[in-house]
């Protein structure tokens, strides 16, 4: 992966005490999520926006006191299911950024259906919902 480029609105490592020494590295894309762990043996892992269901922060009084946060995302991939951003700068304007990102793809791909906890649709086998399913 690399976090090199341009091509990312947002990227950030995981910090201690407000300072980035880590392994482990976090990026946002136009159209993705990324974490990448590790020095020797990486593990990356990416989720691609529309698959984002719901995004929450966490704050303990150590986190406040750092002005860093923890967000947490869960996601309809399979393999990924949950991304943590451990210890990130600006916390809440990332939170915005990435839910303003899922807007534009879930947009973009016409996924608007309310919530699908409500919703009795039939998804394919990737967990995508397609226009077929409303016939």
């Amino acid at each position: 992966m690399g976090f090199k480029g341009n091509k990312y609105k947002w990227k950030d490592r995981k910090r201690h005490l407000g300072m980035p020494l880590s392994f482990t590295r976090y990026a946002l894309s136009s159209d993705r999520l990324f974490l990448e762990t590790g020095l020797f043996n990486l593990k990356d892992e990416e989720v691609v926006l529309y698959r984002v269901r719901d995004i929450s922060l966490r704050r303990n009084l150590w986190q406040r006191l750092f002005r860093v946060g923890t967000l947490i995302i869960q996601s309809s991939d399979k393999s990924a299911p949950r991304l943590e951003f451990k210890n990130i700068k600006k916390p809440v304007d990332v939170k915005e950024m990435i839910h303003e990102g899922v807007e534009e793809m879930k947009i973009a791909r016409k996924i608007r259906i309310g919530e699908y906890s409500s919703v009795n649709l039939d998804a394919d086998d990737d967990g995508d919902i397609d226009d077929d399913d409303f016939n």
